[in-house]
Formats: structure tokens, C-alpha cells, sequence
């Protein structure tokens, strides 16, 4: 029974980084990425929006397959799998945030 609500838990986490990836890839959820949101008109003006929404899309597709791999991990009960799948997730958060704050990926020209 726990099993069952572990990954239910998780199938719930990955529909939300689905959704929140089709809301990024529309290009209506810039107020969802912290740091644009708390930014000033003018200095918003200076990003390009639309391809900072489309990173944060892909990197929500992203993390949406890290959890599959641990919601994977827990139907054929493989630990090993697990700590892949968070080992993943991590990763790939700590260089999205790299990826996105290093150079001048986002900014008009």
C-alpha cells in the first residue's frame, strides 16, 4: 500500500512539471521564475522572455524524466535506480541554473 501511494505521489509531481512545462512552453509563465518576476519593468525589457520560458519548458521536461526514472524505480523496486533518479534531478537543476545564469544566454541583443 505505501508503495502505491509513493508513486502516486510522484506520477502527481511529474503531471505538475508537465503542466508547468506546457505553461512555460507557451510563453506564459514567466512570473513563475524567480529573480525575472522580482525584476523591475526596465530591467525585465532586457531579457528576451519567450526564450527564458522555453529553457525553463525543457528544463521542466527534464525533470518531469529524472522523476519517471524514480517512479520507474519503485515499480521494479531497485534502490539503485532511485538515488539515479535523484542523483539526475539534481543535476540537472544545478546546471540549468548554471546554464542560465552564466553568459549572456537571455538577453536581447
Amino acid at each position: 500500500m505505501e508503495k502505491w501511494i509513493a508513486i502516486l505521489t510522484e506520477a502527481a509531481a511529474i503531471v505538475g512539471l508537465l503542466i508547468l512545462s506546457a505553461v512555460f512552453f507557451h510563453g506564459k509563465g514567466a512570473f513563475l521564475i524567480a529573480g525575472y518576476n522580482t525584476a523591475g519593468p526596465e530591467e525585465r525589457s532586457k531579457y528576451d522572455e519567450k526564450a527564458l520560458c522555453r529553457f525553463m519548458g525543457v528544463l521542466m521536461l527534464v525533470l518531469a524524466g529524472c522523476m519517471a526514472v524514480i517512479v520507474l524505480s519503485n515499480l521494479l523496486e531497485n534502490m539503485a535506480l532511485t538515488w539515479i533518479g535523484i542523483a539526475l534531478f539534481f543535476t540537472s537543476v544545478l546546471a540549468g541554473v548554471i546554464y542560465a545564469n552564466t553568459g549572456s544566454r537571455f538577453r536581447r541583443k
